[in-house]
């Protein structure tokens, strides 16, 4: 039997590519900024899970692991709290520079309308 040759293709620089996409299309860009900042969110948070569990296993008894899952709680829902404004921000902003670059630099006087 033959060995079937495994193809190797060059991947794309994505950065380059990402970044000429951006420039041009604000919805691009605003895809790029909401994908970066769950990113880094879901990242957090996972982190923030994972201290949690080790902390639930240092637990000495009921009460302390109260404590424990009530910080726990409360941190997450301050952190879903700020990432939901930081969206909110992200997608505001796209949005207005959007909205700028489709007015146009001419405007029309009410005077200038023939009757």
């Amino acid at each position: 039997m033959t060995k079937s040759a495994k193809k190797t293709t060059a991947k794309p620089d994505t950065t380059a590519l990402t970044s000429a996409m951006a420039a041009g299309n604000p919805a691009a860009r605003m895809w790029l900024d909401i994908m970066a900042e769950s990113t880094r969110f879901v990242s957090e948070r996972l982190q923030n899970d994972l201290e949690t569990q080790r902390a639930m296993l240092r637990c000495q008894s009921p009460a302390d692991l109260v404590q424990v899952q009530s910080d726990f709680i409360r941190k997450a829902v301050e952190q879903y709290t700020s990432e939901a404004q930081r969206m909110y921000q992200i997608m505001t902003q796209v949005t207005g520079d959007a909205v700028k670059d489709t007015k146009t630099g001419t405007k029309r006087g009410y005077d200038d309308i023939p009757v």
